[in-house]
């Protein structure tokens, strides 16, 4: 079999685009290789939400460069949101790339590398079929998924919020059918998965357009949750104006779907989140996990913040720091803004200053950092259900993997755990967002042979 080294920047929808690529390529004869000097094909799958990851892809290319002229028959593919936003401007930039692919192509992998191998020429395939239905063809699994794997189950995105290029790069909203996923899942399941993650640029849109058979996402989750052997479930990412009350029973109401919400609040001022095109208020946005936090009082919630934007105040920036501390997320991605071409807030004046962006991002980190250190030290000494996903690379444990709150967990144990199991894990300790400890029994079993803790 030839080899392919792939290599992913940006979302959790570019990772399973990855693995979609992955599969489809072994069908046509290619082996994953980790090492990029042993391959005949290189796709890097890019993102274009940040300036800062652009500038990674292009430094990574520009590594890739001597291995094409040391080997004209490599083929470098460039595929993701930025092969959509920049298309032939890539060509120009790189010249030695073979071909610029958007997300919308990802099926088409194989005929892309085809088309190369045959005419030798490069070329660009973007765009998007706005009439063709949202399905993803089954093929075999030559490997098991993991114990915890995602699911597409709707692309693209509607909203426009000014800052965001999704609307632009994956195009509009697009669910895929219901029967067609649960066939999915079934078969993940049949290979070893425990836990699935539904996944979207806003799940909770699932089913408003492109289904023959439409059913509301809160449906979608009772369905999944159905299906025997799935023992967990998950799904991102979730927008505000489209997470309904329905969502909430859901939560309250299934037992496999874990205690815990990634809800992006982008910011705590009213006036900049109208300047984003959000369409909420922060106040509906508070009483909304208000009430999910009474009907699930352990849930741990998570956030996206972004700093910065045109027209933020200072205090406009502390109403941020007060949302953070009065929901007490769990974890937050934090971003300093940068202005994304081709979308609206790319035109408005960037009236905050890059070293104000960069102090009040770091304060927003620091804030983060003791939420997250605060919650980390109420489970010292607790015992928490954890789903192996594999080795742990931290010394002194044996395997990783997550609580259903989303925390990553170290794990000092015997050899005979395996990835898919769940286990109870003691913690003992600590750090950032990762909880650390023993088997609960292999704890139990030590402090009855130390009964004064020495």
């Amino acid at each position: 079999m030839k080899q392919v080294y792939l290599d992913t920047f940006g979302c959790q929808m570019n990772v399973a685009d990855t693995d979609r690529m992955e599969l489809i390529l072994f069908h046509s004869g290619y082996r994953r290789t980790l090492e990029k000097e042993d391959a005949d094909l290189i796709l890097v799958n890019t993102c274009s939400i940040r300036e800062k990851a652009e500038q990674k892809i292009f430094s990574l290319f520009g590594g890739l460069k001597p291995l094409k002229m040391a080997n004209p028959d490599l083929i470098l593919g460039l595929t993701g949101c930025l092969g959509q936003q920049d298309g032939e401007k890539l060509l120009q930039r790189m010249p030695y790339l073979d071909f610029v692919m958007g997300p919308d192509q990802v099926d088409g992998i194989a005929q892309a590398v085809d088309r190369v191998r045959d005419t030798g020429k490069s070329f660009v395939w973007t765009g998007f079929d706005r009439e063709k239905a949202y399905t993803i063809p089954e093929l075999p699994m030559p490997k098991a998924p993991g114990p915890s794997t995602f699911v597409n189950i709707i692309k693209g995105c509607d909203k426009f919020c000014t800052f965001c290029v999704v609307p632009f790069t994956r195009g509009r909203e697009k669910s895929r059918e219901p029967d067609e996923l649960y066939r999915e899942i079934r078969q993940l399941v049949d290979h070893g998965a425990k836990e699935i993650i539904l996944l979207g640029q806003n799940v909770n849109s699932y089913g408003k357009r492109g289904l023959h058979n439409p059913i509301p996402f809160h449906e979608l989750l009772y369905g999944v949750a159905e299906i025997p052997g799935v023992e967990r479930l998950r799904f991102t990412t979730s927008h505000p104006n489209d997470f309904t009350r329905d969502t909430i029973r859901a939560y309250r109401d299934i037992g496999i779907l874990v205690n815990h919400l990634h809800l992006p609040v982008q910011s705590g001022n009213n006036e900049v989140l109208k300047a984003m095109r959000r369409d909420h208020t922060i106040e509906e946005y508070r009483d909304l996990l208000m009430e999910l936090k009474s009907e699930v009082p352990d849930i741990a919630l998570s956030t996206d913040i972004i700093v910065g934007f045109p027209g933020e105040t200072g205090s406009a920036f502390e109403d941020t720091l007060k949302i953070m501390q009065e929901i007490g997320y769990s974890s937050s991605f934090m971003f300093a803004y940068s202005p994304r071409p081709g979308t609206p807030a790319n035109e408005l004046t960037d009236s905050v200053p890059e070293e104000t962006k960069k102090q009040r991002l770091q304060e927003t980190i620091a804030l983060q950092n003791r939420l997250t250190a605060e919650q980390g030290l109420s489970y010292i000494g607790k015992n928490v259900e954890v789903l192996i996903e594999g080795r742990s690379s931290k010394p002194g444990y044996t395997f990783k993997g997550r609580t259903p709150q989303y925390w990553n967990v170290n794990i000092e144990g015997r050899e005979g755990m395996k990835p898919g199991d769940t286990v109870s894990v003691k913690v003992e300790q600590v750090s950032g967002h990762s909880l650390n400890g023993p088997l609960a029994r292999e704890a139990n079993s030590k402090s009855s042979l130390h009964p004064s803790g020495a």
